[in-house]
């Protein structure tokens, strides 16, 4: 490799982003039109409430507080410090009384991902939570012992059998077809 095809591949790699930077790109409008600044409490909420709440709540939306500015016009207003806005979080029926009760421990939870006051109270509404299944995952597929030509030559037994699966996988049809 030459210094001119290093660079260009340095260039690439320095250009190269996370898909999830595209997807949380395209969320954010909408999750700003269910009052969320932006989609990270959406999409993170697993990983702030633990994995045993995340299973039958979801927040369903932020409502941010109206102010009066000098003209005495209300007007909404997110994002201030010292006014707390309030979650709305969606929770399976039987589980809003075991909500309730750790209602503190969740505002807590979500208050510290943000750094700081940002929710002041939390409402409950009983609805559904749908919730897509995990994705079960696929059996091996066999191995074709023609993936690779019988003139390869590999040595390493782990490099061959990594090969061997490449090959099989590559040759066959497309699932969607």
């Amino acid at each position: 490799m030459d210094d001119t095809e290093r660079r260009a591949l340095a260039r690439a790699a320095a250009t190269a982003r996370p898909l999830g930077a595209f997807a949380a790109r395209a969320l954010d409008p909408a999750a700003r039109a269910r009052g969320f600044a932006t989609a990270a409490l959406l999409g993170e909420w697993p990983a702030i409430v633990g994995a045993e709440l995340a299973q039958f709540t979801m927040p369903d939306r932020v409502v941010w507080p109206r102010h009066r500015d000098d003209a005495g016009e209300t007007r909404e207003h997110r994002g201030r410090k010292d006014d707390g806005a309030v979650l709305i979080l969606r929770v399976d029926g039987p589980r809003a009384i075991e909500v309730q009760h750790r209602s503190g421990q969740i505002l807590e939870r979500v208050n510290s991902h943000f750094g700081y006051r940002a929710v002041a109270e939390l409402r409950i509404l009983q609805a559904p939570v749908s919730r897509k299944p995990a994705p079960i995952p696929a059996e091996p597929r066999p191995i074709d012992p023609d993936a690779l030509p019988a003139a390869a030559e590999i040595e390493d037994d782990g490099l061959r059998a990594a090969l061997l699966r490449l090959g099989s996988g590559a040759r066959e049809k497309p699932s969607g077809s």
